[in-house]
């Protein structure tokens, strides 16, 4: 579109045609959630209240009685994720009120792009590795609802600087929908648990370990390590102690 077309046009056609432009993105796959949230202020946004109110209850009807199988009350203390790149797995464990975590379920992740191996740059296709919070709740996503991570965490950040790599990537969530391009796509039930379960215990009180392999019962080949970084090694000490913590029974 040339800048002589566009001012020919009314606003409200420019609005539109923008609207449309970036649909179009979404469905072929490489929208970013910012863009997303822009679309949705236009259309109407709503927010984590309205989403509660819409799939709150059907989500905790679906998720508490697994939470109580466990032995934890709902909404538990605390929960961690533990996603599992090479089997498509992601854990959910939740803390009883002595703070020991217990197992609760295990979802399938539909979706994640990439290979073994951390996040290093913006377009690399790579779900990040690592130790990660919840910065937000989108309840105006394009893959239904989401959770942001904060990454790049403080580590990535560090290794970033050691590396002199720039630019090293935003906007990573958990998502609903079965399609991702470094992400992790959920589907939208598992989404609605998990958005809902972090509002009811708040943001702070969720935990996120991303792993290659689960290195409670494995770990990861010498021909992979030869491809990564060298600070790699590192990173898989720690994740390999911290998931030593969480032992299914």
């Amino acid at each position: 579109m040339t800048r002589t077309m566009v001012l020919g046009m009314r606003p409200g056609f420019i609005v539109a045609a923008v609207v449309v432009s970036l649909c179009a993105v979404v469905f072929r796959g490489y929208i970013r959630e910012g863009a997303a949230l822009a679309v949705h202020t236009y259309m109407g946004k709503k927010t984590v209240e309205d989403r509660l109110i819409e799939y709150g209850d059907g989500a905790r009807a679906r998720l508490a009685p697994d939470v109580a199988a466990a032995g934890v009350e709902y909404p538990p203390k605390a929960v961690t994720l533990i996603a599992i790149k090479d089997k498509k797995v992601m854990e959910l464990w939740a803390a009883d009120k002595s703070g020991a975590y217990r197992f609760v379920r295990a979802y399938t992740v539909l979706a994640a792009s990439g290979r073994l191996g951390p996040k290093l740059m913006e377009g690399d296709s790579q779900v990040p590795e690592g130790f990660y919070d919840v910065t937000l709740l989108n309840a105006n996503s394009l893959f239904h609802l989401s959770l942001r991570l904060n990454y790049p965490n403080d580590f990535d950040k560090e290794m970033g600087v050691l590396d002199k790599r720039e630019n090293l990537g935003t906007d990573v969530m958990i998502h609903g929908g079965a399609a991702s391009i470094g992400c992790l796509a959920m589907g939208d039930e598992v989404a609605e648990e998990l958005f809902t379960l972090a509002a009811d215990i708040g943001m702070a009180n969720v935990k996120v370990i991303i792993s290659p392999v689960d290195f409670r019962v494995t770990d990861v080949s010498g021909d992979v390590m030869k491809e990564l970084p060298s600070w790699s090694a590192k990173l898989y000490g720690n994740i390999r102690a911290s998931m030593k913590g969480f032992k299914r029974a």
